[in-house]
């Protein structure tokens, strides 16, 4: 059976289109029907439902995806493990990451290519949720996210910092006299905040049910760019992760407060599927975690 066979099928899966998956699989599209039509005489069961386009898989296909998902990924992984036997690792480094995480990224890159200098590294911001549905189906090599909520199962985690929220409203909007701000005061504000399917979120929200409160803001975004850059602009407040804060210059237009009574830190941290043998890229991105030098902020949460 040909593993060109298989990435042809993951493919088909993953994208829902033929045109899309023979795009990605650098073929054309009677190419890449060709190839599904051989896999399912080799198998002798139909795998994909098609009229004139995709439709979706079959039951055995459904049963058959993720055994072709771990034989492309055992192969890949026996095709690095033969090359740097004696050398330096090559390839690129599949990252996903919350958008909480995103400046934990620059760190976790540079600990990475100072070990593995051939590397490259290939970020995507995703939920949580997407994070641990990629690295089952091998389309992540590790992932940045939340540890305790709603916590990845099968997988190796390096916990890495305790991530605290701050608020952060425009220079001259009524907070420059202050040190701390209180909840109630942050809610009567005009909030732009993430929307309600990312996990940063849905944590943010049970913490102010648990405190008897709940927010209604007037903007919603799935990054924090978006939600700063409505800062700026005037009209909203919003509240982000501590490590955003950094992005920040300092004496600009932004007013950053801590909260007076503090929601409970969320540890954010590194994961990879658990398996064995376990990828040199994996094991790579678990040295690299466990190697980084944080800055103070992010030490002292």
């Amino acid at each position: 059976m040909q593993l060109r066979l298989l990435e042809y099928f993951v493919a088909l899966a993953r994208e829902g289109h033929f045109a899309r998956a023979a795009a990605a699989c650098n073929v054309t599209q009677p190419t890449l029907s060709a190839g599904l039509a051989a896999l399912e005489e080799q198998l002798g069961k139909r795998l994909v439902e098609r009229d004139r386009r995709y439709i979706g898989l079959t039951d055995e296909g459904r049963a058959a995806l993720p055994w072709a998902q771990q034989a492309i990924a055992m192969i890949d992984g026996l095709e690095q493990a033969a090359e740097t036997a004696r050398g330096p690792l090559h390839g690129a480094l599949r990252l996903g990451a919350i958008p909480a995480s995103m400046p934990m990224v620059g760190h976790f890159t540079r600990a990475l290519r100072a070990a593995n200098p051939e590397l490259t590294v290939s970020v995507r911001s995703l939920t949580s949720r997407e994070i641990e549905q990629a690295l089952g189906a091998f389309e992540l090599d590790a992932g940045l996210t939340y540890l305790d909520h709603e916590p990845p199962t099968q997988v190796i985690a390096v916990p890495l910092y305790a991530e605290r929220a701050v608020f952060v409203a425009r220079t001259g909007s009524g907070f420059d006299g202050h040190r701390t701000v209180e909840w109630p005061e942050v809610l009567a504000q005009p909030l732009c905040l993430l929307h309600e399917g990312m996990q940063n979120r849905r944590i943010f929200d049970a913490h102010l049910a648990a405190r008897g409160f709940a927010v209604h803001p007037g903007a919603t975004a799935d990054s924090y760019v978006a939600l700063l850059a409505m800062v700026e602009a005037g009209g909203f407040a919003t509240v982000v992760p501590k490590g955003y804060t950094a992005l920040i210059p300092t004496d600009s237009w932004a007013r950053v407060l801590p909260f007076a009574e503090p929601f409970p830190a969320s540890r954010v941290g590194l994961v990879v599927l658990d398996r064995r043998p376990s990828s040199q890229l994996a094991q790579a991105a678990l040295a690299a975690a466990n190697a980084i030098k944080l800055p103070r902020g992010y030490r002292d949460g």
